[in-house]
C-alpha cells in the first residue's frame, strides 16, 4: 500500500517518471502543449493515488475517498487550463460522467466495495478488484476532462453523453496503465528486496 505521505512527497517524481512510459499520445505544438503535458502527468499521479484508495478498509468509505480524490484531480486540471472551479459543479459533472454515462464504471466498484462486508475473503477479493477499477476510472475521468478543458470547455458546458465513447476507450486504456503500474511497483519491490543483505 502507498501511504498518503509518500504520495504527497513523491508527486513530481511519480508524474515525471511515468509520463513518457504510459502516455503515448503525441503532444501537438500550440498554446496548450505545455498545459497538456502537465495535465497528463497529473492524471498519471492521481491514477496512481486512486489505486491506493481500494486499501481503505471500510466499505463505501473507500469510494467516498476516491470521489474526493477525483474531485481534487479535476480542481488541479481546471487550474492548469484556467477553468473556473466550484466543488459542487465539479462533483456533479464527475458523477454524471461516471454514474450516468458509464454505469459499469460505477456499479462494479460499489459491488467490490460492498464485498468487504464478507469477513476475510471479502477484503482480499475487493482489494485487487478496486485497485484496477479505481485506477482505470480515475484515469478515464482525468482524460475526458483534460480534453474538454483543452478544447475551451468548462464545467458548465460539459456534456457527459458527448464523451461516452471516449470515456469507455480511456477506461479500458486506464486498465492497461494500472497493470503497467502494478508491474512496475512489483519489479521495484523485488529489486529492493534483492538489494538487501541476505
Amino acid at each position: 500500500m502507498i501511504g498518503v505521505d509518500e504520495r504527497v512527497t513523491t508527486e513530481e517524481e511519480i508524474a515525471g517518471s511515468l509520463h513518457k512510459e504510459y502516455v503515448h499520445e503525441e503532444i501537438h505544438e500550440g498554446d496548450n502543449a505545455g498545459k497538456d503535458a502537465e495535465a497528463k502527468q497529473r492524471i498519471l499521479y492521481y491514477t496512481y493515488a486512486g489505486m491506493a484508495m481500494g486499501f481503505v478498509p471500510f466499505p463505501l468509505l473507500d469510494l467516498a475517498a476516491l470521489a474526493a480524490l477525483q474531485l481534487r484531480m479535476l480542481h488541479r486540471l481546471s487550474q492548469i487550463y484556467g477553468v473556473e472551479f466550484k466543488a459542487s459543479v465539479g462533483r456533479s459533472a464527475s458523477s454524471s460522467l461516471v454514474g450516468g454515462v458509464a454505469p459499469v464504471a460505477s456499479a462494479a466498484p460499489v459491488a467490490a466495495s460492498l464485498s468487504k462486508f464478507i469477513p476475510g475473503v471479502g477484503h482480499i477479493l475487493s482489494y485487487g478488484t478496486l485497485l484496477v477499477l479505481n485506477g482505470a476510472s480515475t484515469y478515464a475521468v482525468g482524460k475526458v476532462f483534460a480534453r474538454h478543458f483543452a478544447s475551451g470547455g468548462t464545467f458548465l458546458t460539459f456534456d457527459p453523453e458527448a464523451v461516452r465513447d471516449y470515456f469507455a476507450e480511456q477506461y479500458e486504456k486506464g486498465k492497461e496503465v494500472v497493470a503497467s503500474l502494478k508491474k512496475k511497483k512489483k519489479n521495484e519491490t523485488l529489486r529492493d528486496k534483492g538489494d538487501q543483505p541476505g
